[in-house]
């Protein structure tokens, strides 16, 4: 169990009725269809070393954030945060687009390309085994739109995942409660009972807590917090495999 994570009693004494997961970074590698995606797209564009790719890579996907949330906020479009992404990215190797149609073309290349390289991490259908075989229901939560995030489910192999909220349902994006609300709504759990999983510690964790629900930090790469955000993240995984005995489920191979 990773540090900081917490047995089944520290949770609530509330019975488990429900679990709402995060999909990107959660569900789904997505940040690795998106290097992937990138580099295969990008190359005609600039010319970098495996270094420089790393980078490119890294300022799109983890670098850009303030971008990400003018469309979550709705002061641009989808579309437009990938182009402008793009264009820091390439402006930060030093080059950039010879012209808006080259822009557009480089944007319908992404498009065509990313979904293809969409992979559900190794630990997400050992979870939901476990949760189908102990009936408790689950979903999704999602800061993206509705069909956008279900058309990525299912190129991860995840239709299973039958419960799924995106922004547009309620247009509110996570930390609003609202968001949180409408998932428990379609799952029929209460706030207490039902506990949110997500790789973000803000939206993720501190939102749904804002909400009601148990939220859990899961801590892939074993980051640290800053001081006053760490004090609000009571639960962290490193893995959904440690998910199941946090919350008191065991893995099915475990009970054969």
């Amino acid at each position: 169990m990773a540090d900081g994570a917490r047995g089944p009693a520290d949770l609530g004494d509330r019975p488990l009725e429900g679990v709402l997961l995060d999909i990107d970074e959660t569900l789904v590698d997505l940040e690795g269809a998106m290097h992937r995606a990138l580099r295969e797209v990008t190359a005609p564009y600039v010319r970098l070393d495996e270094a420089g790719w790393a980078e490119f890579c890294h300022l799109f996907t983890r670098g850009s954030e303030d971008i990400y949330e003018q469309y979550v906020a709705g002061e641009i479009t989808f579309a437009q945060q990938r182009l402008l992404r793009a264009e820091r990215c390439l402006a930060n190797a030093g080059t950039g687009f010879p012209d808006g149609a080259a822009a557009m073309t480089w944007l319908s290349a992404y498009e065509a390309a990313q979904p293809g390289y969409v992979r559900a991490f190794d630990d997400v259908e050992p979870l939901l085994d476990a949760l189908d075989e102990a009936g408790v229901p689950y979903g999704a939560v999602s800061n993206n739109v509705h069909d956008y995030q279900r058309a990525k489910l299912d190129h991860a192999g995840l239709a299973r995942i039958e419960v799924l909220v995106g922004i547009d349902a309620v247009g509110a994006a996570k930390p609003d409660p609202a968001i949180f609300r409408e998932g428990l709504r379609l799952l029929g759990t209460s706030a207490g009972g039902t506990v949110y999983v997500g790789d973000n510690p803000h939206h993720d964790v501190v939102g749904a807590e804002g909400a009601g629900l148990r939220g859990i930090w899961l801590n892939r790469s074993g980051r640290e917090l800053p001081e006053d955000l760490a004090a609000r993240v009571r639960a962290q995984v490193g893995s959904l495999a440690e998910l199941p005995a946090l919350i008191g489920l065991r893995l099915a191979a475990e009970t054969r």
